[in-house]
Parts: structure tokens; C-alpha cells; sequence
């Protein structure tokens, strides 16, 4: 748990020095003074880009522009308060449609927001190192959840696996099996073939017979381990038992090519089991 909270923290930091003006804080309060140095800071020191509203009303305008991972609310304003402009984010599920870190004078109102799902509430007077460390953490884990959710939806797509055999029987066997367990299968039956179809089509793994006609399969995946686009691809390199391997040659080439398994067998059912580790290594 701890390494994968270090990892989303680094991640985090990544993404804020490679595209800063995609983590967006939108300030509304009506204290000009504070504001700014809420503002100034935030871009300075933290790096985000700030948009900055002095009422509710205000605030509702700036919503029609950007789509901020947090807007830090004060409560008490002229024209249109926080509790109004609140109301007009609210979706159809209740919730507001953005993180929201409400200000107020108020502490007695602590219950009133936690009963709204706010992310975060904060009585002023307030230290600003303190404001500043609760938007890190409200918008760390925006970005925590989002990666979760991406993630979980990844898992549940159909996995996209290319499978390159020269022998018509072997590879109808082989791809009877993965479609059984809900992959998506392409195919091709020669090593020059497999690159140019991986080139239009990118699968998630690629499942390639070491003996094929033309190029060996330990070749084709050495070429394809040289093109950025399909560097990062699982490979599981595998021959027919009764086919003669020098085995120790073999996987030092598999070693130094970066295959992900070489596989003695065409059984269907270990090939299965090979793909699933190395697709379960890249997540």
C-alpha cells in the first residue's frame, strides 16, 4: 500500500511539471487580499494554474471556461454565497460535479458540508500552509481515483492478443481457446507479416511460434522491441514440444531481447496461463 501511494505521489508530480495547466484550482472568495495570496502562492510553489472569482455568481461564469480539479469555496459573499453557488453544482446523483473545499467563518456549519459530501472544510482564520497541504491531498486523490477507475475499466476490455503461427490446425486450436476465455484475436502466419499488421493494429500481447517460414519468432520480437510503439508489448515466445530447441541459446536470446516467457508447448491451456502472467506484470 505504502509503494503504491509513493508511486500515485510521483505520478502526481509528473503529470504537474509535464502539463501544469491541465490541474486547474478555482479560488472564490470576495477577500481580495487573501486571493491573491492564496493565487500567487498556488502557481508559484505548487504549480498549478488558478482562476480566480469574487462571488458565487462570478464563480459560475468561470465554470462555463474551465473544469477545475478543485474549487476552494468561501461561504459568506455578496451577490451569490457559497451555499447558493453550490446548489447550482449539484448533478443528478447529489454530488457536486467537481472536489469542492469549503471556507467559512462558520465552524458550527462543519456537519451542514459533510452531510453534502464536500471534500474538504476549513474555518477561518486558517494557517496557509495548512490550506495549501489539504488542496494537494483533495487533488491527489481526484487523480488517485481516476487512475483506479481507468484501471478497472481496462481490466474489464476484451484483451487484444495477435497470435503468429505457420500451421493452419495449431493456430485454429490455439485461437478457439483465447476466444473461449473472451480475448480478441488476430492472426498472421509469417514473421514479416506480423509487423506490418502490428503496425496498424497494436494488440495488448502477441503470442508468435518460435519456428515460422520466413523469420524466426525470436527475431520478430527483437525487431518489434526496437520500435517505440510496440517496445512495451508482452511477448510469450513458444514452440511444439516435438520441435528440436537448443533451450539454453534460446533463452539467453529470450533474455536479452526482454521476452516475457518462452514457452516448450503448443497446449493451448498453458499458452492461455503464460499470456494472463505477463499481461498481469504490465498492469
Amino acid at each position: 500500500m505504502a509503494a503504491a501511494v509513493f508511486v500515485s505521489l510521483c505520478l502526481l508530480k509528473r503529470e504537474k511539471k509535464m502539463d501544469n495547466e491541465k490541474i486547474t484550482v478555482l479560488l472564490i472568495d470576495d477577500e481580495a487580499d487573501l486571493i491573491d495570496a492564496v493565487a500567487f502562492q498556488l502557481k508559484a510553489k505548487k504549480g498549478y494554474n488558478v482562476v480566480t472569482a469574487y462571488n458565487g455568481l462570478e464563480g459560475l461564469e468561470k465554470l462555463k471556461e474551465i473544469t477545475p480539479a478543485l474549487i476552494v469555496l468561501d461561504m459568506n459573499m455578496p451577490k451569490m454565497g457559497g451555499i447558493e453557488f453550490y446548489k447550482n453544482i449539484i448533478g443528478d446523483d447529489y454530488r457536486a460535479k467537481y472536489p469542492v473545499l469549503v471556507l467559512t467563518a462558520r465552524a458550527n456549519l462543519e456537519q451542514l458540508f459533510m452531510d453534502l459530501n464536500v471534500d474538504g472544510f476549513m474555518t477561518k482564520p486558517f494557517d496557509l500552509d495548512n490550506l495549501f497541504n489539504e488542496i494537494d491531498v483533495i487533488i491527489r486523490k481526484r487523480y488517485e481515483k481516476a487512475r483506479i477507475e481507468e484501471h478497472k475499466k481496462d481490466k474489464l476490455k476484451p484483451k487484444k492478443i495477435l497470435i503468429v503461427d505457420n500451421k493452419k490446425e495449431a493456430f485454429d486450436k490455439i485461437a478457439i481457446a483465447f476466444l473461449n476465455e473472451g480475448y480478441l484475436v488476430s492472426s498472421s502466419n509469417s514473421g514479416l507479416a506480423t509487423i506490418d499488421r502490428i503496425m496498424v493494429d497494436v494488440p495488448d500481447i502477441i503470442l508468435i511460434k518460435l519456428g515460422l517460414d520466413d523469420l524466426h519468432g525470436d527475431l520478430v520480437i527483437a525487431k518489434l522491441k526496437q520500435m517505440p510503439k510496440t517496445m512495451g508489448i508482452p511477448c510469450v515466445l513458444y514452440t511444439p514440444e516435438d520441435e528440436r530447441l537448443n533451450r539454453n541459446i534460446t533463452e539467453q536470446i529470450c533474455k536479452d531481447i526482454g521476452i516475457s516467457a518462452l514457452v516448450e508447448s503448443d497446449d493451448p491451456y498453458i499458452l492461455i496461463r503464460e499470456a494472463e502472467i505477463a499481461l498481469h506484470k504490465t498492469e
